[in-house]
């Protein structure tokens, strides 16, 4: 159940990415960050969604580390596009707010993963 809300999240938060890559473009002309932002928020959703067809338990904690860091430079990205005014307060609380939630889900699926591996 768990993996399925985090599946509808990431994708949620995925389509979130490709608008902010398309204001940034758009509404700022920054390219460099924006594509960087596009990479990594997308590729959340994408190794979630791979992991559910891993072959073996091993393969599906592999897959779910994987967004795990991806969720973790899409932070970073977040954090430095607020702090160099590419982004307001609240657009990036926002989609801080919601990287943070696939974050603590992502943790406690690969948590239970790992659990029900031994």
């Amino acid at each position: 159940m768990k993996e399925n809300i985090l599946i509808e999240k990431s994708i949620d938060f995925g389509a979130r990415i490709v608008k902010l890559h398309r204001y940034l473009l758009k509404t700022k002309h920054e390219s460099v960050l924006s594509k960087q932002i596009l990479r990594s928020g997308t590729s959340i959703g994408a190794n979630i969604n791979e992991a559910q067809y891993g072959n073996s338990k091993a393969d599906f904690i592999a897959k779910m580390h994987i967004a795990l860091k991806e969720t973790a430079e899409t932070e970073y990205w977040l954090h430095i596009l607020k702090k160099s005014d590419y982004l307001d307060e609240s657009m990036a609380s926002s989609l801080l707010k919601d990287c943070l939630e696939i974050k603590k889900i992502l943790i406690a699926s690969i948590n239970t993963a790992k659990e029900r591996q031994n």
